[in-house]
């Protein structure tokens, strides 16, 4: 028997509680894995809440990310005790996720946990880090150095936009962090953030093109920010986009991508091919500084993930939740 968070509905209602599972209750799946650590993400506040339509299909454990041990395999790239990270792949909306003690996973959605790398500190990255050291590494390729000038990043009191203040720092970029919450602004600044910008300054609707501002972005809100943001950047700066916590809506003009040669750069780290997920993982693992659990870090058990769920879709949290499945 094993603890689970379960998400189901009756009468058009959703509900989460915690059951008791035995692993013939688990999906179909090469490789079992003891989960040690899950990660909460805005889209986890979203299932478990009910409130964004994640979930279409019950019962379902939810949890995007996961950390653990191989238990058993049937594939031959992974044996009993090795370490294995995952993210993305739909694990935790169309496939049972991390918020369980075991996970039952195919075989390709799984990646080696870094040499050097702990469990927990993989769950303190998770998707959200993920992210924004793909969005880091489309900047450089992009061709924004530190000497460019200044990188900005919006929601940057997130998941996502406090680890990319984060690295961006760590690398040398002057970060503006876009906020909406000014209580923030000393946190932000702790991660190396050197400038703070208000979220309602850079929501009021942009003309076509404004003054140069930025050598380059990661946007995480979509909308009217990102359309300002373009709007703003130098000529042949690139911005990265990777979330749309606003809205999906982009209310901009392709004079800043003809007039400035600005590049805009999706971002995805669901379909992540294994490569690029690897490159991520060990720059993650070169980069982020040891006590880096301090300053982004909420530490919470199983039981409490449903309150951090409502807290985290209403932007009542800051940096990263890791949930310890063995508590």
């Amino acid at each position: 028997m094993f603890k689970a968070l379960l998400l189901e509905e009756a009468d058009g209602k959703q509900s989460a509680s915690v059951k008791n599972l035995t692993t013939a209750d688990l999906p179909e799946g090469e490789v079992l894995v003891k989960v040690q650590y899950s990660s909460l993400n805005y889209k986890d506040g979203l299932a478990v809440t009910g409130l964004g339509k994640i979930i279409r299909s019950f019962p379902m454990v939810p949890g995007i990310d996961l950390v653990g041990t191989v238990e058993e395999s049937s594939d031959s790239r992974y044996q009993p005790g090795m370490a294995v990270v995952l993210t993305g792949w739909g694990v935790g909306e169309q496939y049972w996720g991390g918020f369980s003690q075991y996970a039952r996973l195919k075989a390709d959605w799984l990646v080696p946990l870094p040499e050097g790398m702990t469990a927990v500190r993989s769950m303190e990255v998770g998707t959200a880090g993920l992210t924004a050291m793909l969005c880091v590494l489309a900047l450089e390729e992009g061709g924004v150095k530190p000497e460019s000038g200044p990188v900005v990043v919006s929601g940057a009191a997130g998941g996502v936009g406090s680890i990319a203040v984060l690295l961006l720092a760590r690398l040398g970029y002057q970060v503006a962090a876009i906020t909406g919450r000014p209580e923030t602004a000393d946190y932000l600044k702790k991660l190396g953030a050197t400038e703070i910008v208000t979220r309602e300054s850079m929501a009021e609707p942009s003309r076509p093109l404004e003054k140069q501002r930025w050598a380059g972005a990661v946007d995480t809100v979509g909308d009217t920010i990102l359309a300002r943001i373009i709007a703003e950047t130098n000529y042949g700066g690139t911005v990265t986009a990777c979330g749309l916590a606003a809205s999906f809506k982009l209310p901009a003009t392709v004079m800043p991508f003809i007039l400035r040669n600005v590049r805009l750069q999706g971002v995805d780290s669901v379909s992540c091919p294994y490569e690029r997920r690897c490159q991520a993982w060990q720059r993650l693992q070169a980069l982020l500084p040891e006590d880096m659990a301090a300053d982004v870090t909420n530490l919470i058990g199983l039981e409490q993930v449903p309150d951090y769920a409502q807290r985290i879709v209403q932007g009542q949290v800051r940096g990263r939740v890791v949930v310890d499945l063995q508590r």
